[in-house]
């Protein structure tokens, strides 16, 4: 379910169909995955976004980029129950019925949408968190990075509306570019491919797991702005690495290390996200559409004819649940990255443990007391019969 790449096999031949042979890797492991990610990605981004907008009063520009990025990881939350329904039942839903269609038109572009915004929103905190600094903070001699920028730039990274501003251009921009190629891959490739079959195709087909050239180009150019992103981040891990080592030599020793050991963690965290969720998908991508670009005849297998490249499709649909699983491992990012997020989740978790102390409390002492109350009564009454 994924706008990739140039089919040339028809979904049907002569004398036998041309399917994709689904393993229970996708029938069974996927659908699994999506529900546990619906079951943790949901309630801990909607905590998170609480906590952003209900207990954080004095709100900063690392708020704004973690809250909008809680609600795009809620976002997606909500469809992967339709996630985990594809790829248990695809195989027997029919292409146009409207389950599919609401899949390939709807829940497709959200997917790629939250993938895109949280790589940008996350490869602008760590620059960001780069730029403040490199402006706060001395080594023996300027850092040669603050030359190649705007010096009015770091006035910006502390306005809370310009943070504003760049989440809305975010959310613009990857809507504006990945809802139209969405619309051409599921209308112009995967329906007209599945309009050539002779009798109602499934939905979990070559056509709509493949995609068409026009996709393919866009994928090309998503990778490409991946790989720049994930450069950026990187080249500002190494460059604070090597401030690092030029302020021990600075007379603010202890204060610029510091901030920089703090800087640097957030950027090591942010890499660590983009390596281990996004990047694995982004290295086989390109693999996957020059194999499917050079695609084979078919296999033959269990009756049917198996698509050279139905092996391929659950490698990559598994990285996709790889790139998705950042949903619910994002709230504990927030809670390294953010100071402020960090101190209100700490002071609800104190909380909740002094209530349940109090309500532990109050119920051994009411039992306590309830047990004191019925001795003293039955002593008076044994007194009583006594006389």
């Amino acid at each position: 379910m994924d706008p990739t790449t140039f089919p040339r096999i028809n979904s049907t031949t002569e004398h036998s169909s041309v399917s994709l042979c689904p393993s229970p890797a996708t029938l069974i492991f996927l659908p699994l995955a999506y529900t546990l990610l619906f079951l943790t990605a949901l309630p801990g981004n909607a905590l998170s976004l609480w906590v952003f907008h209900r207990r954080i009063s004095n709100v900063s520009p690392i708020n704004v980029y973690l809250s909008h990025l809680s609600v795009s990881n809620l976002i997606l939350s909500l469809t992967t129950p339709f996630l985990a329904a594809y790829y248990s039942w695809g195989t027997v839903w029919t292409f146009r019925g409207f389950l599919c269609q609401f899949v390939l038109h709807a829940i497709t572009p959200i997917l790629h949408i939250n993938i895109y915004i949280s790589l940008v929103i996350l490869t602008w905190v760590a620059f960001s968190r780069f730029v403040s600094l490199m402006q706060h903070t001395h080594a023996s001699r300027p850092s040669a990075c603050l030359a190649l920028m705007p010096s009015s730039l770091t006035t910006y990274l502390k306005k809370v509306s310009f943070a504003r501003g760049v989440c809305a251009a975010v959310w613009l921009v990857n809507i504006g570019a990945i809802v139209p190629v969405s619309v051409v891959y599921s209308v112009k490739e995967a329906m007209s491919a599945n309009s050539t079959q002779p009798e109602e195709g499934v939905c979990y087909n070559p056509a709509v797991e493949v995609g068409g050239s026009t996709s393919a180009a866009f994928n090309l150019s998503a990778i490409a702005i991946f790989y720049a992103c994930y450069a950026l981040v990187l080249l500002s891990y190494m460059t604070v690495l090597r401030h690092i080592r030029r302020s021990r030599r600075s007379a603010h020793v202890a204060t610029s290390l510091s901030l920089l050991g703090r800087v640097l963690r957030n950027i090591v965290v942010i890499q660590i996200v983009l390596s281990v969720c996004l990047l694995p998908y982004h290295i086989f991508k390109p693999f996957f559409i020059y194999r499917a670009s050079k695609q084979a005849e078919p296999m033959p297998g269990f009756g049917v004819y198996c698509h050279p490249l139905s092996g391929m499709v659950e490698v990559k649909n598994s990285l996709h649940l790889l790139a998705a699983l950042r949903g619910s491992t994002d709230p504990v990012m927030y809670f390294m990255l953010d100071k402020r997020f960090r101190k209100q989740t700490l002071k609800l978790i104190a909380k909740d443990q002094n209530m349940s102390g109090s309500v532990r409390w109050s119920a051994t002492g009411g039992a306590a007391a309830q047990q004191r109350e019925c001795t003293r009564t039955t002593a008076n009454s044994s007194h009583e019969s006594t006389f």
